[in-house]
Parts: structure tokens; sequence; C-alpha cells
């Protein structure tokens, strides 16, 4: 089993986003209060045994704005549901995690810290609305080396109207000095009821750059495993991509179990009044198919030959002769990432 909790509070929202994500203004007590509801709700509903938990994310907003004594209420009722070699991430921004917090969440069993970057460029970062600069991202990962982290992620974004082979390049430099072990890179998306809402100029829209980026990132030795992740493989993620059940807790949480997805509220008053509400989306089996030939052909994972229909099999077969899927023992696997939307959209139509 896994376990994704939100701790949707920020500093500050940055441009790009479309998370769930608010200034604190004193709801912290209240939202743990209201999250410990959820979580023990959620493991009577899941039946979840003692020491299930393979992967446990912690994810926002910026959970590093929360202090250790928000996380010991949490841990101290989840210790007995972890297991030995679980997989524990939390995410973290560079102005908001010293080494005292740090070495707190160390302490507490995280054994995987995920730093929201984007840049190490000072203007791109001002463009993306960013409240860290470049001297505190290398900051950042020196304390978490001192606190005894060796499993650290950061995240990048590309692809932004600021994005050349020169600016890329300066990214991938930098990235180069940090010796981390994981490599997030997101290509910009300009969604709804964000600051870059309808800002469709401010993508570049340059499938050639994304290729020149990724191809630089694994020359560092980050060997990409899904679409936008490189390096030592995040087992919580590539849940996802398997399809495996997961549990959601905190708002705007998401949660999975057979055929059906869990959504808990939006607005921050009502979660805290009624945490344990879901949302229920039922799934049905052409849902599940399709979910995973694309969610396959994104990742490492692939698809399994036995779970196509005979016309998809034709179809990935034929993809195979042509170079753009490796057909291996009876798993058909992406050789392009980018392309992996279209070659799903014609496996299955």
């Amino acid at each position: 089993m896994h376990l994704y909790i939100h701790i949707p509070f920020c500093e500050s929202k940055c441009f790009y986003c479309s998370f769930t994500s608010l200034k604190k203004k004193d709801f912290e007590k209240d939202y743990l209060n209201a999250l410990m509801q959820d979580i023990k709700h959620q493991l009577n509903f899941f039946k979840v045994d003692k020491n299930s938990f393979k992967s446990i994310f912690i994810g926002g907003g910026t959970p590093s704005l929360m202090e250790i004594s928000f996380y010991e209420t949490i841990f101290t009722f989840l210790q007995d549901y972890i297991k030995d070699n679980s997989e524990i991430s939390i995410e973290a921004n560079p102005s908001s995690s010293n080494l005292s917090w740090l070495k707190g969440m160390k302490d507490l069993g995280v054994n995987r810290i995920s730093y929201g970057v984007q840049s190490f460029n000072e203007h791109k970062l001002k463009f993306l609305g960013r409240n860290h600069d470049q001297k505190s991202i290398f900051m950042s990962i020196e304390n978490a080396k001192k606190a005894g982290f060796d499993n650290i992620n950061l995240d990048l974004i590309y692809d932004t109207k600021l994005d050349n082979t020169k600016m890329l390049d300066y990214e991938l430099l930098n990235l180069a000095l940090l010796n981390i072990s994981h490599v997030s890179a997101y290509n910009l998306t300009i969604e709804e009821k964000t600051r870059f809402a309808k800002k469709f100029h401010f993508k570049k829209n340059a499938p050639r750059l994304a290729k020149y980026f990724i191809k630089g990132i694994e020359n560092l030795g980050y060997k990409q495993y899904e679409i936008s992740n490189f390096g030592q493989i995040c087992k919580h993620n590539l849940a996802y991509w398997q399809g495996k059940d997961y549990i959601g807790c905190g708002l705007s949480a998401v949660g999975f179990l057979k055929k059906q997805r869990f959504y808990t509220k939006k607005n921050l008053k009502d979660y805290i009044a009624n945490p344990c509400f879901r949302e229920v989306e039922n799934l049905n089996l052409k849902d599940l198919h399709l979910e995973h030939i694309f969610l396959g052909l994104r990742s490492i994972v692939g698809v399994d030959e036995t779970k196509l229909e005979p016309l998809e099999k034709e179809k990935a077969l034929f993809l195979s002769k042509k170079g753009k899927l490796v057909y291996k023992n009876g798993i058909f696997y992406n050789t392009n990432y980018l392309l992996s939307d279209e070659l799903a959209l014609y496996i299955n139509t």
C-alpha cells in the first residue's frame, strides 16, 4: 500500500502552479486535526495492516513550511504501518528547509527529499514566481546531505519562453555540480486559474529543445524511467504508473482502490469541517484498460501484451517492427516518452 499526504500551505503562489496551495493564516492546528481524522478513517476504509506502507509521499504546497512537531504527530501514529524499507519522501523549498528542519525530518524516518527548484537561472526563477535564488539551492542540497539524506530529487521546469540551448546548458552545468540521485524535469503547462493562464506565448512548444534537455540529463548519468523522471527510481511515483492502490489524505488529495478513485474536498474550510468525505469516481474496465496503456507507455512499466485486444496487439507489434516500441518477454516498452500519448492513442483507437 502507498500513502500520499497533501500539505496545502505555501509562502506564495508560483505563477504556473495549479496545485491547491494557500497561505497558512493560522490554520495549521485545525488542518492537522482534520488530517489525522482523515488518515485514521482511510486506514480503516482501505483495511491497511501493520507494516503495509511501501511508500509515503508528503507533497504540497510547501511541506517544509510546517514545523517538526506537526509531522511528529503524523509519524507517531503511522509508525506501526511503515515497513522497515519504506520509501518516505517529502517536498521542500530551498527557502524554507534549514539544516535543523532537515535533521528533524530525517530523525522521523523521512529518507527522500524532493526540492522544488525549477531553475538555476535568476531571471527564469523570477519569471516563474519562485521565492528563492541560486545560492539557496546549493545551500539546501548541502544541508540535506549534512542531515544524512542520500536520496535527493530536484525539480526543474523547461519549455518556457526563456529557454534555448544556452539556457538549458546553464541548467545542466549547475545540475552536474550537485551529485544528487534523482531529477524531475517538467515541461511547462499553461493551466487555468494561474498567473500564466491564457498566456500561451509563455510556453515555447519546442520538441527539439525537449529532446536536447532530456539527452543532456541522461548524459549526466540520470537514466530516464518516466516521461519526466530520471535517476534512482521513486517507488511512490512508480506505484502510480503501475496502477497500484494508494491512499490520498489532505486537501484536494486523490486515492485509488481497485476500480474507484476518491477525491477529498477542495476548499480548506470544507475539508477541515468534513475531512473524511470522498467524492467517488467509478472506473469501468475500458477506463482502466486505457490507463494501463497510457501509463505503461509513459514509463518503464510498459504494456503487457495479455492486456491488449487482438487489434491493439497487432498495432503494437507493427510499432515494434518500426522501432517505435521494444517488444521483450511479452511486454511492449516505449523508446521515446515524448511520443507516448500519440502511441497510446494509435494502439487504442
